[in-house]
């Protein structure tokens, strides 16, 4: 289990340590995965135990829109799924394979809601760089901890729409108790809204895509082009977060820019997938929504293919 700081009461010097890269922006190229590559263990470091995901909400969102993302939460250890329904936390628990192969003690990662902070003032302004994403990420707790940033349709960053949806990396801390102070890790991650901005590019497949072979879009699940292309990207940036953290655990390629749990199988939601399909999915009789999984509350959602290292293959819930 990775050592996190543990008091809002001690004083902190923040520094970005890693900066890990999701290129979710699902180039035509990443559509469909080389399942001929593995995802290699580098022996480091897998977040487990119980962990709180904190929400900073950067920017207006609407409370349906917070609704959605909550009840996403909440439905990665929701345990009463209906009987034979492809279901939020089947899929979370497609990750504990990872932990199983690492044959470390660590337990797998289960996460529940935390806290929730509010900044609708934009505190920072409406651009912001990766340095500021890493300063909003350090207002949550960072023991035993997740600090997800989202930011609103009118946020811009960093490389948001060119090279990525989303990202996930780690903070350091250090705490001033005595003479020497001690150093800790935290994880983070930042997902934006791509409604107004690349809705082709980050919320594909609920958006006719900017390239590639062209398909009618699918009906976003919950109603929200935007808030449910997030989903896909935090979910994507949850699992990579849980078995590559710190930029020592399951990945393949180049550390700066790594195939991760869910980056490796981009563009992939059910059978049959390819360059331009999503693949096989559920259809919702009501609102026509496509999705993959059920959650809390009634939600369904449309989530990314895990990569199964015991299989080395795309692993899908329906």
């Amino acid at each position: 289990m990775a050592s996190f700081t543990s008091s809002s009461m001690l004083h902190f010097f923040f520094a970005i340590s890693l900066f890990q890269i999701s290129f979710a922006s699902r180039m035509l190229s990443e559509f469909v995965p080389d399942q001929t590559q593995s995802l290699k263990y580098h022996d480091g470091v897998l977040l487990s135990g119980k962990i709180s995901v904190n929400l900073i909400w950067y920017g207006k969102f609407k409370p349906s829109q917070k609704a959605i993302v909550t009840d996403f939460i909440n439905s990665l250890s929701y345990s009463r799924p209906q009987v034979g329904e492809p279901s939020v936390s089947a899929w979370w628990k497609e990750t504990e394979k990872y932990y199983k192969l690492s044959k470390k003690k660590s337990t797998p990662l289960f996460l529940n809601l935390g806290k929730q902070i509010l900044d609708e003032n934009y505190s920072l302004g409406k651009s912001l760089t990766n340095k500021q994403l890493l300063q909003l990420a350090s207002k949550g707790e960072q023991k035993n901890a997740i600090n997800v940033v989202l930011t609103a349709s009118d946020v811009t960053v960093d490389g948001f729409c060119m090279s990525r949806c989303g990202t996930h990396g780690s903070g350091s801390a250090v705490s001033h108790r005595g003479a020497k102070g001690k150093n800790y890790k935290f994880a983070y991650i930042w997902v934006g809204n791509s409604e107004t901005q690349c809705p082709g590019h980050c919320a594909w497949p609920f958006h006719q895509p900017m390239y590639g072979p062209q398909s009618p879009p699918l009906i976003a699940p919950n109603g929200d082009v935007g808030i449910d292309g997030m989903i896909i990207n935090l979910a994507s940036l949850l699992a990579g977060t849980a078995t590559n953290p710190f930029g020592d655990g399951y990945f393949q390629g180049p550390a700066e820019a790594p195939l991760e749990a869910a980056s490796a199988c981009t563009g992939v939601y059910g059978k049959g997938a390819y360059p331009g399909y999503a693949g096989e999915l559920l259809t919702d009789s009501v609102t026509g929504g496509s999705y993959n999984a059920n959650g809390a509350n009634g939600r369904k959602y449309l989530l990314p293919a895990l990569y199964d290292p015991s299989t080395s293959a795309c692993s899908t819930l329906v």
